[in-house]
């Protein structure tokens, strides 16, 4: 196989197997075009940088950047940036008792509270979590 193929991974969108890259990987020429393939709707969406280590067995960790896009509708189990009591929150979106007049947002660590969330509260799902960047080098 002919090239580097670390430089090609900073020019090319391409499969990347954990094994040997494949030689047909040495004929794609697709600019990498994050707007196009991570971004649905770029009036909608934003960048957030990750504090904290509420949501590390979501495999969320401080550091870590996340994409969230207001456009998409929140379900039960989305991931969402919420807007609670004066605070901006990130936890999973638990809507299994909304006909109880509450929802939960809830942490993916043992070691943080869920939150209850009552029909009084300032409360808005702010936007839903749809992609997670993490950097191994620093540059």
């Amino acid at each position: 196989m002919g090239g580097d193929f670390s430089s090609k991974l900073e020019l090319e969108h391409a499969a990347v197997v954990a094994g040997f890259p494949s030689p047909a990987d040495d004929y794609k020429h697709e600019r990498l075009d994050f707007n196009r393939d991570y971004i649905r709707h770029p009036e909608a969406s934003f960048y957030g940088d990750v504090t904290g280590d509420s949501m590390k067995d979501a495999g969320i960790f401080d550091g870590d950047k996340v994409i969230i896009d207001r456009a998409v509708q929140a379900h039960d189990g989305s991931i969402v940036v919420a807007f609670w009591n004066g605070e901006f929150t990130m936890k999973y979106l638990d809507l299994t008792h909304k006909s109880e007049g509450y929802v939960e947002l809830r942490p993916a660590n043992k070691d943080y509270p869920v939150f209850r969330v009552e029909a009084g509260d300032n409360f808005e799902v702010w936007g839903v979590v749809v992609h997670l960047i993490r950097t191994f080098e620093r540059f």
